[in-house]
């Protein structure tokens, strides 16, 4: 069964069909799309369960074991890879 598409439009004004309950605006989402730092390699979901927590760096990350991450919503296990491969470019790793 398909799901419907709604018309929906964002705080910023931007018009939308989006067939979930999610608030998300697309639109806004490729705007806040990072272009440099590590943030940049994740999907919209993980990278917003991030910035949830107050995660803007590695150093930031590497302070939380991988269990932790991996609990929180939008984090899957195709992130943990490249969470991890961030941090091994900086000499850093997630805590025990």
């Amino acid at each position: 069964m398909e799901s419907k598409k709604v018309l929906k439009t964002c705080k910023k004004g931007h018009r939308f069909y989006k067939s979930s309950t999610c608030p998300s605006c697309p639109i806004c989402e490729q705007e806040r799309q990072p272009s440099a730092d590590f943030l940049a390699n994740l999907a919209a979901p993980a990278r917003r369960a991030l910035e949830n927590h107050g995660i803007q760096t590695l150093q930031q990350l590497a302070s939380y074991s991988e269990a932790q991450v991996l609990a929180w919503h939008g984090i899957g296990k195709s992130s943990l890879p490249k969470l991890q491969k961030c941090l091994e470019e900086v000499d850093l790793k997630f805590s025990s």
